[in-house]
């Protein structure tokens, strides 16, 4: 009796190691590792990397379920963000999002030849970072989503706002390759809205401050873009202006609830949605080299209401009409 006894625990027992219920998981289940990564800590990256992990949600893909999300910050330190790519690429990751230019090419130089699927996010630019062939044809093992501005409709809500202003500034970072890129945009649609645009580039956030002096000696409003370091910076620029009654446009809706008068931006919750759906796509099998990269294409315009106060502007109903206003 004892002999069968011992004989059905072990007939048991290996049905339970095969089934998975020994170890209260489900049959063939695998559990995706994830390696989430962004170059700074401010709400718009924030936001994508919530917006990534709903994004996978929505496709069925849940972090603590089959996936295991691995979040990590270079907070503005590039040897910090080659340190987290490195990271990632010896870890044995199913795949990577790099949020913003940097942390996306960080993680490319380091994961591609490990065959490890990399998805970007928040790149105004792909193909001027070099992360691809074209706006169609992507590079072997990386894709994602594109936060290229709505420039020109930037330039028609501060048109609109400001009906007699004339020079609009911008602060860049000059190793930025989405700024660049973008600050050329900015210079070729200007002339058609009335406008010149003013420059200053900087290196590191340290330089913003004397950046912000120079600048607001020469303009009527400053238009903030995606540049991290400059976003990350947003509350030293927003002080300066704020005390010469100078506007800052900013480029989404976390800038004006953080202070910017208003924005013809993108919803950066959106665009993280939209590249977890990507990355959902890839862990599901399909061939991540031909998935070439996405644009958000719909612009939102968000206006500061308190600040249009504090500053003695009054936004037109035209704006207003298709505004989500905050206070």
């Amino acid at each position: 009796m004892k002999k069968r006894l011992a004989l059905v625990l072990a007939g048991i027992m290996a049905v339970g190691a095969l089934t998975g219920c020994g170890s209260g998981s489900e049959s063939g289940k695998k559990t995706y590792k994830i390696g989430v990564t962004q170059i700074a800590d401010h709400p718009s990256l924030d936001n994508c990397r919530e917006g990534f992990i709903q994004g996978l949600a929505a496709e069925g893909f849940t972090d603590g379920d089959n996936i295991k999300i691995d979040y990590k910050s270079a907070a503005g330190d590039m040897s910090t963000n080659s340190q987290i790519a490195q990271t990632y690429a010896s870890g044995g990751y199913d795949l990577v999002c790099g949020i913003a230019t940097p942390s996306a090419q960080a993680l490319y130089a380091a994961c591609h030849d490990k065959g490890i699927p990399v998805v970007f996010n928040a790149i105004s630019d792909p193909v001027a970072a070099q992360l691809a062939k074209s706006e169609t044809e992507p590079l072997d093992g990386i894709t994602g989503v594109s936060d290229k501005l709505p420039v020109t409709d930037q330039l028609k809500l501060i048109r609109n706002m400001l009906p007699d202003s004339k020079k609009i500034g911008i602060i860049y970072t000059t190793s930025e390759a989405n700024s660049v890129s973008t600050i050329e945009t900015y210079k070729k649609e200007a002339p058609n809205y009335g406008f010149e645009i003013e420059t200053v580039g900087i290196g590191s956030e340290a330089e913003v401050a004397q950046a912000a002096d120079v600048i607001l000696e020469k303009v009527d409003c400053i238009s903030n873009m995606t540049d991290n370091t400059v976003v990350s910076a947003l509350a030293v620029v927003l002080d300066k202006a704020n005390a010469k009654n100078i506007p800052v446009f900013g480029s989404e809706e976390e800038q004006v609830k953080n202070g910017c008068i208003a924005s013809a931006g993108l919803d950066y919750i959106e665009l993280g949605k939209q590249a977890g759906i990507m990355a959902a796509k890839i862990l599901n099998g399909e061939d991540i080299s031909s998935i070439p990269y996405e644009t958000l294409k719909e612009s939102k315009i968000t206006v500061n209401k308190a600040v249009c106060e504090k500053l003695g502007i009054t936004a037109p109903a035209e704006v207003l009409d298709s505004a989500t206003v905050v206070e």
